[in-house]
């Protein structure tokens, strides 16, 4: 076991030289999105690439792909048997529009006190880079030479643009990206001094509804009450999504979902929430949603149908008194374990045939296959671990969230068949997509603590 001491002091010792290289990194604009930004985008992962070789990576490589690269790095372990680990996080960023509503230049890292701001703080530089320094604590804690893990990292550069190409990344490396355990280093833990780790991350499946009537706009007075407006049947197809206990009424929607257990409802009731802070930062006056669940459970461990943007007909001023030619909406659905986003696409598609009436054509057009949800058991030999690297770190207890979001932790589990587990420091009011992103500096050194713990702990299991 590394001794808590020593990994301290090994990166209090190096935290002035971590947080230089940090926000050198920073200020590197490597915006996904933007094509003007590519260059910066390769050049965030070269960045990259060259600190892995000076942390010690004897294998670091620029993978490419349809759009932004990803970068690659590997230390095997002296050790025969020693598990192989497998490290997520992401090299992009997100954009910095409005520029004004930053108190400080985005691409230029500021302290103050313990707080650095900067586009990539913490989503998801500030993350990815703690990795770097974790191994080298371990290492100096330890006495080895190399891991006792086999460590691989890959640090994708589009995931702020949707991870377009990650799929068809993942399945190309399967083999150089096998492993035993994933560890996402890109969500957030519920607060500094309730540290948590999280369990499972919500999948998605997103698509626009068109629904079109007559041919042209025709005049409501003429032909209104008389012939079908697809605006007003996509409203009453749309309001029908949900009964009035606000569960989805597309069949079957609900078969495979892994129902939550008694132990996570209790640790879940054990975190500090307060619903009239929650509310605040959701710009709602009520709490809403599926009847015989918390707001957390809901948020966390239930699927959803969601409205998402609507639109059709006269939307300048004034008034045109018209039935619309056609109606469109976009919708998304958030999955949990084990729903399958091609059994989502298709009960939807169904469902909408159905309610559609005569004299309305109704297209749907997906977006992508979706993401898969993934979960890994509170029991899960990893989760244990993990929770007991943070505590080490913290020198507190710790507690267990889910993430409401959705990302490619799913592709990850399903093609390389290994669970994942979430180790993250960031905080939710960090930030991260909007002005002025902060990190909390103590945090990313308690980071790099729990992964040096960490590494030592799947090792002693070997």
């Amino acid at each position: 076991m590394t001794a808590p001491e020593a990994v301290r002091s090994y990166i209090a010792a190096g935290s002035e030289v971590f947080f230089a290289e940090l926000a050198e990194w920073l200020a590197i604009p490597s915006i996904s999105s933007d094509p003007d930004h590519a260059g910066d985008v390769r050049r965030s992962a070269e960045w990259l690439a060259a600190a892995l070789r000076r942390a010690g990576f004897p294998i670091v490589e620029i993978w490419p792909t349809g759009g932004h690269p990803a970068v690659y790095a590997e230390w095997p372990s002296a050790l025969p048997s020693a598990r192989t680990v497998l490290v997520y996080g992401h090299h992009d960023v997100q954009p910095v529009d409005p520029v004004e509503a930053w108190d400080t230049p985005p691409f230029t890292a500021t302290v103050d006190g313990d707080r650095m701001y900067a586009r990539g703080a913490s989503d998801d530089k500030g993350q990815v880079l703690f990795h770097a320094f974790g191994v080298r604590a371990h290492l100096a804690a330890t006495g080895r030479t190399a891991p006792a893990v086999t460590l691989k990292l890959l640090i994708e550069g589009e995931e702020e643009a949707g991870s377009p190409h990650f799929d068809a990344l993942v399945r190309r490396h399967a083999d150089r990206l096998a492993c035993d355990l994933v560890v996402n280093s890109d969500s957030a833990m519920w607060s500094a001094d309730v540290p948590t780790t999280c369990t499972g991350m919500r999948g998605m499946v997103a698509a626009q509804v068109t629904f079109r009537g007559p041919a042209e706009e025709v005049h409501s007075g003429s032909f209104g009450g008389a012939i079908p407006n697809p605006l007003t049947e996509l409203c009453r197809v749309l309001g029908a999504l949900h009964d009035r206990r606000s569960r989805v009424t597309i069949p079957g929607f609900y078969d495979r979902v892994v129902e939550l257990t008694g132990t996570e409802r209790d640790l879940f009731a054990r975190l500090p929430f307060d619903e009239r802070e929650w509310l605040s930062a959701a710009r709602s006056r009520a709490a809403h949603g599926e009847e015989g669940f918390t707001t957390l459970e809901r948020v966390w461990a239930r699927p959803t149908a969601e409205v998402n943007g609507m639109w059709g007909g006269h939307t300048g001023p004034g008034m045109k008194t018209i039935i619309p030619r056609e109606a469109h909406a976009k919708v998304s659905f958030r999955l949990v374990a084990d729903q399958e986003p091609a059994e989502v696409r298709e009960s939807f598609r169904q469902w909408l045939r159905e309610q559609v009436p005569p004299g309305i054509a109704a297209e749907v057009e997906f977006f992508g296959e979706g993401n898969k949800p993934c979960l890994t058991p509170l029991d899960h030999p990893a989760v244990e671990a993990v929770t007991r690297s943070l505590g080490r770190a913290f020198d507190r207890q710790v507690l267990y969230t889910r993430e409401g979001g959705s990302g490619p932790s799913a592709t990850l589990a399903e093609v390389l068949d290994a669970a994942v587990v979430f180790l993250a420091v960031t905080l939710p009011d960090d930030n991260y997509h909007g002005p002025n992103e902060k990190a909390e500096m103590p945090l990313l050194l308690k980071g790099a603590e729990a992964v040096a713990h960490l590494w030592s702990e799947l090792g002693s299991e070997n």
